[in-house]
């Protein structure tokens, strides 16, 4: 059994901040992974269901993101897991929008919700990074990250959701480059269009098609020539 953990705040009014794409990333899981629906548990939102060949719970804390540390500690004691079992998914400040990336163990960053499990759980679970960029100055992050997505983010941001759960059951599975490259493929930009093929010998091109017909007589065309 593992333990997903999605990051966030609760409540509509924070729902599609930055912050919270920890959250949408657990929710589309669940959405497209057919899981049972969200019941209130270890002062979460908590939801069961499967990954492959994997049971796994899926859990939303409810206690705002500094105090994230408490539920995760709760629901990790009564399933009786390690933290190597938990998972968690949380924005990440240093990678650039869109780019994913998987780390076991290591320092929180400053993250609050992350330093809050450190305290209750440790070091040695693993993080599922997601980039949503910087706003250039350490001043501005606060009010960066409890802001919502802009407009322009919403197509980059739903494939980026895509491929979290389209990869989602290698997480699960233990297989960290095939999550990767699960999310690449849907972040992948459009390949361009193949040129039109060349028209075959013969073959009449726009350019054929619209000429007029040569309608001079011999004579005509041959005083043309030495003209």
């Amino acid at each position: 059994m593992q333990l997903f953990v999605g990051l966030g705040n609760p409540g509509a009014k924070y729902a599609r901040n930055r912050h919270n794409i920890g959250f949408m990333a657990v929710d589309r899981i669940a959405e497209d992974h057919g899981f049972g629906p969200w019941r209130s548990k270890f002062r979460a939102e908590v939801a069961e269901g499967r990954l492959g060949g994997e049971k796994v719970i899926l859990l939303k804390p409810q206690t705002y993101m500094n105090l994230s540390g408490q539920s995760v500690g709760e629901a990790m004691r009564f399933y009786k897991l390690a933290a190597e079992d938990v998972t968690v998914f949380h924005d990440e400040l240093d990678l650039a929008p869109g780019k994913v990336r998987v780390k076991q163990g290591g320092g929180h960053a400053g993250h609050n919700g992350l330093r809050s499990i450190h305290a209750h759980i440790g070091e040695a679970y693993r993080r599922v990074r997601l980039g949503i960029g910087h706003p250039g100055h350490k001043d501005l992050v606060s009010a960066y990250v409890l802001h919502d997505f802009a407009k322009a983010d919403e197509d980059w941001l739903d494939d980026l959701m895509r491929g979290v759960s389209d990869g989602a059951p290698h997480l699960a599975e233990g297989d960290q480059s095939r999550f990767q490259n699960a999310v690449a493929q849907r972040m992948a930009p459009a390949r361009q269009q193949a040129a039109p093929a060349e028209p075959a010998p013969g073959d009449a091109t726009p350019e054929r098609a619209q000429q007029a017909p040569d309608t001079r007589t011999p004579l005509q065309k041959l005083v043309d020539r030495f003209r």
